[in-house]
């Protein structure tokens, strides 16, 4: 985030909103993929699962998200699944309405199918393609979003790829430099970024790191980072894997994003994994790099973390007495 962005969120905390907002925008996926957080059963809390909400289509979907958005005021909306592409006629009339509000967009898919061309052309949009490694690892785990299918679907695009690291992929230790010269190569992909897999508190599985494989992770990014320029990632997020927030409270993302799922009412605690979290092995980018934003310094005096949380204090008083003054408490 730039200055500006950063004093834009500033405003939407203290006006009593946060400024970043997910949506589970539909409960369907045509995938099965190991590890997948959404289709955890305690993604939701336990009482019920993703898979098993109502969920919406249609014109109602479109009116109901935008409703939404206008209610809750985000200066970034990203939209998930499920895998947002099975509603992809709802989005072509979804994307530009959110586009012309002002709204920064993040679309996060595994594109098992053809992503629009009209869609390259839409403003403050960004497509992130959910990849997990080089093709014979990610073909077993993804089909049918192949390989073969992937660089099909993106073309004409200029798409963010994402690769979470599981345990699995650094049984070869040059495994990541592969993976980065393989899409730096492609005309397709814009940008790569490297997330770790985060567990579950007491999991147990083959996805989950050691904290030594997450140290060579780090040292890994860091090395590769001047060798690969669509690696965007900065130094200083790299080493927030090290040392990332030990809870929710500490989370800079957690505190800052509502979670929302499919049918636009199950709100997910504690961030976008649910259930409950291991934060202290965290390895979600997003939380990295809004940790590594909150020990920058606003002018050089004030650090942005330490503003976030007197700012959030504030925010939350706002929203007090807008919701006590709003016409549905009258009523």
């Amino acid at each position: 985030m730039n200055r500006s962005q950063v004093l834009r969120a500033w405003g939407r905390i203290l006006s009593g909103y946060q400024p970043f907002l997910s949506i589970e925008i539909t409960r369907e996926c045509p995938l099965r993929c190991p590890g997948c957080y959404a289709y955890e059963p305690a993604h939701l809390g336990g009482a019920t699962t993703l898979r098993e909400l109502s969920d919406y289509r249609g014109k109602e979907l479109v009116e109901r998200v935008l409703e939404m958005v206008e209610r809750e005021k985000p200066m970034h909306v990203s939209i998930v699944g499920g895998d947002p592409l099975v509603r992809y006629r709802e989005l072509d009339e979804l994307l530009p309405q959110l586009a012309e509000r002002g709204t920064h967009i993040q679309l996060v898919t595994s594109a098992f199918r053809p992503i629009p061309l009209e869609w390259a052309t839409i403003p403050n949009l960004d497509i992130v393609v959910s990849v997990d490694g080089l093709q014979p690892e990610h073909d077993a785990r993804r089909k049918p979003a192949t390989y073969e299918r992937i660089l099909k679907h993106i073309a004409g695009h200029r798409v963010i790829i994402h690769c979470t690291v599981t345990a699995q992929l650094l049984r070869e230790r040059d495994y990541l430099e592969r993976f980065l010269r393989h899409w730096q190569g492609v005309d397709s992909a814009a940008r790569a970024w490297i997330s770790i897999f985060t567990p579950q508190r007491g999991a147990t599985g083959e996805e989950i790191l050691s904290r030594e494989q997450v140290e060579f992770v780090a040292r890994e990014l860091a090395r590769l980072r001047p060798l690969y320029s669509k690696l965007d990632m900065r130094l200083e997020t790299i080493e927030q894997f090290l040392d990332p927030p030990q809870s929710p409270e500490e989370c800079i993302f957690a505190r800052s994003t509502r979670v929302v799922s499919a049918d636009l009412k199950t709100t997910v605690h504690p961030c976008q994994f649910g259930g409950d979290p291991d934060c202290s092995r965290c390895g979600c980018i997003a939380s990295m790099g809004l940790a590594d934003l909150g020990s920058r310094k606003l002018f050089d005096f004030v650090e942005l973390g330490s503003l976030f949380k007197a700012s959030e204090k504030i925010g939350k008083l706002v929203a007090g007495v807008r919701a006590t003054t709003s016409p549905e408490a009258r009523a």
